[in-house]
């Protein structure tokens, strides 16, 4: 029930200075609703509810293109496994596949040392004997100081290669998984915001978007009606207003339909009245205040039903 229609509402009671009739005070039925809207921009793909339709809290209400969304989360996904594997090479030195070719060179240059070393001391025999010539003797010792230099080389490799990065390009590449991940938590979030569900528990009252529609930012798609979110909205005159307090119970009434507890939920502060009146002992009557008091159970009301309010 809109602005409007209280004020009018309450006109036509000040026109007629009601008082605090044994009756009851004539109102009128208003609810609460909660306005679902989506918290970014989409075309509608899906909408798993209809009007009238009864849901609980977390159901799902409607999806929107997902298209854009799977992709970021995709690449993203893509850049973690990318830093953590970077990580992961850092912290344990090169692949065990890349150790092994250098132990497998290692290994041939140790042979090829030991080859050398047994070529020089036979050669050394021979020049004592005066086989042969001291020059194939400085071939031979060449020959091993060659070979102990590229055992050493692959020695120092192999060390290098079986460390682990140092600290400060290990802290970096933790730096990087970590914005990665944060990246890839922002993908999945987004993603997950283009499914929209309800934040309440109750009935769909109103579905404001069609399949293939696009729904904006902050734009209700959907209005819902929560259970208990139904209210009677009645004036009372000035001389009944200091009988009822905020907590205090009251029977609502209707035609066709059993009495139901209400309890006082608001009392105005501010009178109603139209035209402006003197407050005088002999206008206060014209004086009405809205007073709001909730359903405990609204059986089959709906907004915008006339009710009689008991105190």
């Amino acid at each position: 029930m809109s602005d409007f229609f209280g004020g009018l509402f309450a006109a036509i009671l000040a026109f007629f200075s009601p008082s605090a009739d044994p009756a009851g005070f004539t109102g009128y039925i208003e609810a609460d609703y909660v306005y679902v809207a989506p918290v970014s921009a989409g075309r509608i793909t899906q909408i798993a509810v209809a009007e009238g339709q009864a849901v609980a809290e977390g159901d799902l209400l409607l999806v929107l293109d997902q298209s854009q969304q799977q992709a970021l989360l995709s690449a993203a996904e893509a850049r973690v496994a990318a830093a953590r594997a970077t990580l992961e090479n850092l912290e344990t030195g090169s692949r065990s596949e890349e150790l092994d070719v250098i132990r497998a060179s290692l290994s041939k240059a140790e042979a090829d040392l030991g080859l050398a070393r047994t070529n020089l001391a036979r050669s050394e025999q021979l020049e004592k004997a005066g086989t042969v010539s001291a020059a194939k003797v400085e071939v031979d010792r060449n020959a091993l100081a060659s070979a102990e230099s590229q055992v050493s080389q692959l020695k120092a490799q192999l060390a290098v290669a079986e460390l682990p990065a140092r600290s400060g390009q290990q802290v970096a590449a933790e730096a990087n998984l970590a914005a990665a991940e944060a990246d890839a938590e922002g993908a999945r979030l987004d993603l997950g915001e283009r499914q929209v569900h309800a934040p309440a528990a109750g009935t769909i009252e109103k579905l404001y978007y069609a399949v293939g529609e696009v729904a904006a930012v902050g734009t209700p798609i959907a209005s819902i009606l929560p259970a208990h979110a139904l209210e009677a909205r009645f004036f009372v005159p000035e001389t009944a207003r200091s009988a009822l307090s905020v907590g205090q119970a009251v029977t609502v009434t209707c035609d066709g339909c059993a009495d139901m507890a209400a309890t006082v939920v608001h009392i105005a502060s501010e009178a109603q009245t139209t035209p402006p009146v003197i407050y005088s002992t002999e206008e206060r009557s014209r004086l009405v205040y809205l007073v709001e008091a909730r359903l405990d159970d609204a059986a089959k009301l709906q907004p915008g039903q006339p009710v009689t309010v008991l105190p």
